[in-house]
């Protein structure tokens, strides 16, 4: 089973449609959670997606507590990309599946979804800084995730 994305509340266009581009090379499916902070349309989105917009797989959901339920019924594991992390990216264990969500680019996820997630984790940066663009950040996770699960074998 491919890992899959999660994008909670988007709310910069550019960065979601960089996010569907990566699903779209990569054949990692995205979730977008609504309410997006901008309208989400093929238009908002022509600029960072390119014309790779007809080749990513993905679904909206109308809320988190929607998303999450599909989730659960479908036994996915939710890998949060949070600051507030104890584990690196590099020390989690990944498994086929999983699907990575990372937060709003203004405030992350609210205390109450991340409780949620099943694994949190960070990616290692120099202190006193706030965080990696959430783009940036998706893709490294990704990237650890299907490097330790020989994923990339399955594009080639």
């Amino acid at each position: 089973m491919p890992f899959e994305l999660a994008l909670y509340q988007p709310d910069i266009a550019q960065n979601t449609g960089t996010l569907m581009r990566l699903g779209a090379c990569l054949g990692i499916k995205l979730h977008i959670i609504h309410p997006t902070g901008f309208a989400f349309s093929r238009a908002s989105l022509r600029r960072s997606g390119l014309d790779y917009l007809d080749f990513v797989n993905f679904e909206e959901h109308v809320s988190f507590a929607r998303f999450d339920d599909w989730r659960r019924e479908a036994r996915r594991r939710l890998v949060l990309a949070t600051t507030k992390g104890k584990l690196s990216v590099y020390d989690a264990t990944y498994d086929p599946g999983d699907i990575v969500m990372v937060g709003r680019e203004s405030a992350g996820v609210p205390d109450a979804v991340a409780a949620t997630a099943d694994l949190k984790v960070r990616i290692p940066m120099r202190p006193g800084l706030r965080s990696i663009n959430v783009a940036l950040s998706a893709t490294l996770i990704l990237g650890e995730a299907m490097r330790q699960t020989d994923s990339f074998k399955d594009l080639t």
